[in-house]
């Protein structure tokens, strides 16, 4: 069966490993990660599916639903398959692994793993063979991964055992009622047209879909909120997007797929929408109140490729955005299950700039290759433009962007901790980042992406270095106070202030005197308030550059002990 590991060794060619080294990659590149995925994925199954054989439960047992997917994927392969491989099933199978080795938590242990009960019943119905499982309800509910939600009306509340039968892509579902009398309800849960929409009845909530129209057809793209293991991490309960949520989703992913959509190459920035396998909403389930124009959360796992986790913004460029750095993300773990690409430590000691906190040389990694992902878009973004608006706005963006990644990048080569591959990967995103480097952007974007890259590097570390005791390199000691801080500032810099009238914004607005004074003005009541010193250190640094400039602003956090003189 599709489901069955294959022994076959992976071996990556040096032309694959070349393009995803220069930050981008072609169909033939993301399908190799995910057929090595793949094989991960089963690996771990056939690992959890021996350490539930002797596990007592309620439920019909691993060996039953195993049974039953066998039987399912013998009938229709490929959407057992495709089952099988889903994000969220990924992220069950890594939570209920830690589960089993302590290092996670739950619901009682029997339920988590009965969701392989789910899956089975799933798969059943996907591939219309017949089924009797006993299955774990949470409140009268069953979640059906890839399908959506069954629903049984005055069901027992808490977690209860149900029994679900399938038959000809029918399933029957009963559990205990709330009266003490059994409850029942029976849908049919197939898929429907991408042109058709989902019908909800009170027993049926149907998976929603992204749908992106190519010249081969629409695609369907999961709009996950029902699935238990949606958020790459702990189980949680179904957040159903109501209708004008779900619909103004739509019109920013078609408003998405179509930046990315544009004509090019497969360099960084550019994917087809496609190889994205979930967009799982993320903090809000309603329009009201409104959202804001760029992504305030997103995230990803090595465990679920191709799934973001996304809070909405109000703009499809920024959606755009978020679903790049998103696969740059799921891209590099993949990558890093094929084989190490640096040793790590751990130890969380190295400047991110698009972090308040330290940061270990994974989470380097990660962020370089996203970023740089990123400053593509923004570099496409720019050469689109139709006017000089939208110019500057790109412009800014991408400088930004390939300076910071520029500046990861060299801290990864010089601490001298990357494998073969790890090199080969690194010094290709160099050589992206030094090329760009070298292309032209609009002089005013280009001033306010170097000011808000000197101004985050400056206040991190005045709120997280220790000043150190000698004038000598020395390694980073880091304040036992340090809190998180919001990084207002890279996105205020995206546009020139009309009329500043705060220090930031004269600042922004290229009047570093202006900002100088007014920043004095904080800082005379505030002597160490980081905020404010970081901005008049750049700020002075700008009206006063040289040696002693280029030494206030490697080592700003010196300024706290005395007070600097404004």
């Amino acid at each position: 069966m599709p489901s069955e590991p294959r022994h076959a060794p992976f071996r990556m060619p040096e032309r694959i490993l070349a393009e995803l080294a220069a930050g981008g990659g072609s169909a033939e590149a993301v399908a190799f990660l995910e057929r090595a995925e793949r094989a991960r994925r089963l690996l771990l199954l056939r690992t959890l599916l021996d350490r539930l054989d002797a596990l007592s439960t309620p439920l019909s047992s691993a060996a039953e639903a195993w049974g039953v997917l066998k039987e399912a994927a013998a009938t229709a392969p490929g959407p057992v398959d495709r089952l099988l491989l889903a994000p969220a099933t990924g992220g069950w199978i890594a939570h209920l692994l830690r589960r089993l080795h302590g290092t996670a938590s739950g619901p009682p242990l029997w339920a988590e793993a009965g969701h392989l009960c789910a899956l089975a019943v799933a798969a059943s119905l996907r591939a219309g063979t017949r089924a009797d499982l006993r299955v774990s309800l949470t409140d009268g509910t069953l979640p059906l991964p890839g399908l959506g939600l069954a629903r049984l009306a005055a069901a027992k509340e808490g977690l209860t055992v149900g029994r679900a039968r399938t038959r000809e892509g029918e399933l029957m579902l009963s559990g205990p009622g709330r009266a003490g009398v059994p409850v029942a309800a029976t849908v049919r849960p197939a898929t429907r047209p991408l042109s058709a929409p989902p019908a909800e009845t009170p027993a049926w909530l149907p998976l929603r879909t992204l749908t992106h129209h190519t010249p081969d057809g629409p695609v369907g793209i999961p709009l996950e909120d029902l699935d238990p293991y949606r958020d790459l991490d702990d189980p949680l309960p179904p957040a159903r997007l109501d209708p004008d949520e779900a619909r103004t989703w739509q019109r920013l992913f078609e408003e998405a797929a179509a930046l990315l959509a544009a004509p090019g190459g497969d360099g960084p920035g550019r994917f087809d929408v496609r190889e994205i396998r979930a967009v799982v909403p993320w903090g809000r389930t309603t329009t009201l109140p409104p959202a804001p124009p760029t992504v305030s959360v997103s995230a990803s796992s090595g465990d679920s490729f191709g799934a973001m986790v996304i809070a909405r913004p109000s703009c499809g460029t920024a959606l755009a955005e978020t679903l790049v750095h998103e696969f740059q993300h799921s891209k590099l773990a993949a990558l890093l299950h094929l084989f190490p690409l640096l040793d790590d430590d751990r130890g969380e000691r190295y400047y991110a700039p698009w972090r308040p906190d330290p940061r270990h040389l994974t989470g380097l990694l990660h962020g370089a290759y996203a970023f740089t992902g990123v400053a593509g878009f923004w570099r496409d973004r720019l050469a689109a433009a139709r006017d000089a608006r939208a110019a500057d706005l790109a412009g800014y963006h991408f400088a930004l962007r390939r300076l910071q990644s520029r500046l990861v990048v060299r801290t990864l080569l010089v601490e001298s901790r990357l494998t073969a591959q790890g090199r080969v990967l690194v010094t290709g995103l160099a050589r992206t980042l030094d090329g760009w480097l070298r292309e032209p952007v609009p002089s005013a974007a280009l001033g306010r992406a170097r000011t808000a890259a000197a101004l985050h590097r400056t206040e991190w570390r005045l709120r997280n270095v220790v000043p150190a005791r000698t004038a000598g390199p020395a390694e980073l000691r880091f304040r036992r106070d340090r809190t998180s801080w919001p990084d207002v500032r890279t996105h205020a810099f995206a546009t020139r202030p009309a009329v500043p009238r705060t220090a930031d914004e004269h600042l922004a607005a290229g009047d570093a005197e202006a900002a100088l004074a007014r920043y004095a003005d904080v800082l005379a009541d505030a002597p160490a308030e980081p905020h404010a010193l970081a901005g008049w250190i750049v700020a002075r640094t700008i009206l006063e550059p040289g040696r002693a400039a280029r030494r206030m602003l490697a080592r700003p956090e010196e300024l706290l002990q005395p007070s600097p003189r404004v």
